[in-house]
């Protein structure tokens, strides 16, 4: 059984900073790629990025790149999400997911193992 664990998340003035992570246990870490969905009230699950299974190759949507920096250290099976001058609009509950592939991967149905998520709120 997977399982993915969140931790990091909690309140941030705008302009700062937050690292979340990610922590799996339960299936290779390593042979799959990994992403960061978000949530915010009322809305629809969003992609915020994703990495490949050696960490080669990130992917971010347009809204959060440039901010948003996704790293893994397969030694300690976790992922992290470095976010950077956050906006009030990132705040949200953020989920980490485990890819069915390698590769790239952005759409919510290429993910098989989700995590419990954690809130990250960014006050103006």
């Amino acid at each position: 059984q997977v399982q993915l664990v969140e931790s990091g998340g909690g309140l941030v003035q705008a302009g700062g900073s937050l690292r979340l992570s990610c922590a799996a246990s339960g299936r290779t870490f390593e042979s799959y790629a990994m992403g960061w969905f978000r949530q915010a009230p009322g809305k629809e699950r969003e992609f915020v990025g994703c990495i490949t299974w050696n960490g080669g190759y990130t992917h971010y949507p347009d809204s959060v790149k440039g901010r948003f920096t996704i790293s893994r250290d397969n030694a300690k099976n976790t992922m992290y999400l470095q976010m950077n001058s956050v906006k009030p609009e990132d705040t949200a509950v953020y989920y980490c997911a485990q890819s069915k592939h390698t590769t790239i991967a952005t759409m919510d149905f290429d993910y098989d193992y989700w995590g419990q998520g954690t809130q990250v709120t960014v006050s103006s």
